[in-house]
């Protein structure tokens, strides 16, 4: 089978204010002559090793199950640059924002063949990295058109903001969050219920309509989850 490449390019931020480090994965398929989609994924290096995503756009480029593809992943650099990068109320919060919006795609389609319209660009996160997918979405409806979320964080100021977003036609939602997720240790050692809030997000976003996927798993808020579900997301928003 033909495998992709994954290649580490350092970017300098303007609006950061510093270097990002990105992880690019062009499939084996890769030409100019072709156009491909671009998912962006924050906790890029633990989608690239953790999710191994680049195995499963391989599998399915490979059986001519999905739409050609490009994976950008960013991956954060410590736990606190995560958090005042992810979340609403983090320091690095909007500058994060702009970045992704009006540095990294740019960038990718000045460099490489891409769809240059909102429904060729989509948005993946898991934990607090779905939370700043959606956050970027909902700032930045016209340049993201699916947003692809594994167990968020969800807390009111989330939930504000998609009570907030007028047009909800603007993207489209792949939402999971397991069963098991009511007790979730946090990075900073905190009990979080997971759960009740993205049952109330679900609802939230069917109520105003968007286009929304939304599942329960039976687990916990780990990669032995999301992992496989990975194969689903991907093949249900690129598929063929």
């Amino acid at each position: 089978m033909n495998r992709g490449t994954i290649t580490d390019i350092e970017f300098f931020s303007e609006a950061l204010q510093e270097d990002m480090h990105l992880l690019i994965y062009l499939p084996a398929n890769y030409s100019p002559l072709y156009k491909y989609s671009v998912l962006i994924a924050s906790d890029g290096k633990d989608y690239f090793q953790l999710g191994r995503i680049s195995r499963v756009v391989d599998d399915y480029l490979d059986q001519g199950e999905i739409e050609n593809l490009i994976i950008v992943g960013v991956p954060y650099k410590s736990v606190e640059d995560r958090r005042q990068k992810y979340l609403p109320n983090g320091e690095k919060h909007d500058a994060y924002l702009r970045f992704l919006a009006n540095e990294l795609v740019p960038y990718m389609d000045e460099h490489y063949s891409t769809y240059q319209i909102g429904m060729g660009r989509a948005l993946i996160g898991d934990s607090q990295a779905a939370t700043v997918s959606l956050l970027a979405a909902i700032r930045y409806p016209n340049i993201f058109g699916k947003v692809l979320m594994q167990s968020p964080q969800v807390n009111d100021d989330i939930l504000e903001k998609v009570q907030q977003m007028q047009d909800v036609h603007a993207f489209s939602i792949y939402h999971i969050i397991g069963t098991k997720e009511n007790e979730v240790m946090t990075m900073n050692k905190t009990i979080k219920d997971f759960l009740t809030p993205n049952r109330a997000l679900h609802n939230l976003m069917d109520k105003k309509g968007f286009s929304t996927f939304y599942d329960e798993f039976n687990g916990n808020h780990s990669w032995k989850f999301w992992q496989p579900d990975l194969k689903r997301a991907i093949k249900q928003n690129f598929g063929i």
